[in-house]
């Protein structure tokens, strides 16, 4: 597997675990209340992984933007990473539960969209990225 196709694959792993923290976490831990406590229930969790996945989504749709010139997957990871950013630093105290749970479903889901795009114009053109 090539570096990018293996950069694409982390990037769309790593959006969604942001899904899934977000969507799963506060049923957990109303179900079992002990994990408030762990490590990935701090806010913090969102910057983690926003500085997992923004190097690598860049680096990875640059990659395959200038490969194969297809700026339309590069507009849709754009704007999912913008998604995200805004939702991480402003955070639920600004936007309010649902605003930021919104947003980060909505960046998660553009940056994934963009990746699956970019791996797959890569496997169409079968080039070494």
């Amino acid at each position: 597997m090539t570096i990018p196709a293996l950069l694409d694959r982390s990037a769309i792993v790593l959006s969604m675990i942001c899904v899934v923290h977000c969507l799963a976490l506060p049923v957990a831990i109303i179900m079992l209340p002990a994990l408030s406590a762990y490590w990935f229930a701090d806010e913090n969790f969102h910057l983690l992984l926003l500085y997992l996945v923004l190097p690598t989504s860049v680096i990875a749709l640059g990659l395959g933007c200038r490969r194969h010139r297809m700026f339309k997957m590069m507009l849709w990871g754009s704007a999912g990473l913008l998604c995200l950013t805004v939702a991480a630093l402003l955070g639920h105290d600004r936007l309010g539960e649902l605003g930021e749970k919104g947003l980060t479903l909505l960046g998660a889901g553009l940056v994934v969209v963009a990746h699956i795009y970019n791996f797959r114009n890569c496997r169409q053109s079968q080039c070494a990225h």
